[in-house]
């Protein structure tokens, strides 16, 4: 059981002690599409300890936060964070997928 619970606890671990970028308090919890692609854009570029480039910091940190909520994640959850990928895409002045 307590290799179990290791197993599960790794992304708690790195949420809280990597040297990820800071982020807005609950921007994945804002309905707004936007709001978190302008939020994460902005933490990227000032994030001084980021090791790729800000477009590349900034889609990991959505990606990383929807592979750990994983299944528990509902449609209309999930639905903002595609959203907002796509709306980095566009501030970063990348083409769409």
């Amino acid at each position: 059981m307590a290799q179990r619970r290791k197993r599960k606890l790794w992304s708690a671990k790195v949420t809280k002690e990597s040297n990820a970028m800071d982020l807005q308090k609950n921007i994945f919890k804002s309905k707004d599409p936007r709001k978190i692609a302008r939020s994460i854009k902005h933490s990227a570029e000032e994030s001084e300890r980021r090791k790729t480039s800000p477009f590349q910091s900034a889609m990991s940190m959505i990606n990383f936060y929807e592979n750990r909520a994983g299944r528990n994640l509902t449609k209309t959850q999930k639905r903002p964070l595609e959203m907002a990928k796509n709306e980095l895409r566009r501030l970063f002045h990348r083409p769409a997928k």
